[in-house]
């Protein structure tokens, strides 16, 4: 099996624990905002839309040289996606659909585990698909460094992300009964995330910079952390710090 069709089947599989964890989180945690079935249903296509074009929207900013190469034929367009742009979109999706279905209260806590798990599980993908996937790391001299295929050692970030959303989740599932407001955990989830690859992405190859020094990631990274700015310092104390 090459590298392309197992880096499909280990995010195919993804998809699918993903998915059932988040069927077993909804019944153990209930949020409210998902107890009617018919809102329910609306909010998970909004945020599957969502994150579709999240994806999409933030590769074409990532790497706006390719992706608009050769316009308008489109076909450049569709060849990437990133996570960052799909959690974003994603957000963006279930909010809009809340403000118009009229429902206020989180729906988040049910979603953050199964991110997690599912991201976790398809970084392997990324991982085995080697240089074709574009998610290595920049040239390293370290000792753990991995030749994707070039002859050049390289940071394994896909490495990284898989022990830090696993780190994340254990912090997370045990400081759960901590957190103060519903949505906390999702909240905690996405601060998380959003600061580390706003860090690690600074030691992967960069296709196009903004301002000199900064990616179409990080520039995402960096607006979903101003939208939860105000979470910031009472999730972090939440993480860091023993209730008494």
């Amino acid at each position: 099996m090459g590298p392309v069709a197992l880096h499909t089947l280990v995010e195919a599989a993804a998809y699918f624990i993903g998915f059932r964890l988040f069927v077993w989180q909804r019944r153990r945690l209930a949020p409210p905002a998902l107890a009617d079935t018919d809102h329910s249903l609306l909010i998970g296509v909004a945020a599957i839309v969502g994150a579709g074009l999240g994806a999409k929207l933030g590769y074409w900013l990532e790497d706006p040289r390719n992706a608009f190469a050769d316009f308008p034929d489109w076909r450049h367009l569709l060849e990437g996606k990133t996570i960052v742009g799909a959690l974003l979109g994603g957000l963006i999706g279930v909010e809009s659909m809340k403000h118009r279905l009229g429902v206020r209260a989180s729906s988040g806590d049910a979603f953050a585990l199964p991110l997690i798990v599912g991201m976790a599980i398809g970084r392997i993908g990324c991982f085995l698909a080697g240089l074709a996937d574009h998610t290595y790391g920049n040239p390293t001299t370290l000792p753990w460094g991995v030749d994707f295929g070039d002859g050049m050692p390289r940071h394994p970030t896909q490495l990284y992300e898989i022990a830090f959303l696993l780190v994340l989740a254990v912090v997370i599932q045990r400081r759960a009964n901590a957190f103060a407001q519903d949505g906390d955990r999702f909240r905690a989830f996405m601060i998380g995330y959003l600061a580390f690859r706003l860090a690690v992405d600074f030691i992967k190859p960069m296709p196009f910079a903004y301002f000199g020094f900064l990616s179409g990631i990080q520039l995402l990274c960096i607006a979903g952390l101003v939208y939860y700015g105000r979470h910031i310092a009472r999730i972090a104390g939440t993480l860091a710090w023993e209730q008494k």
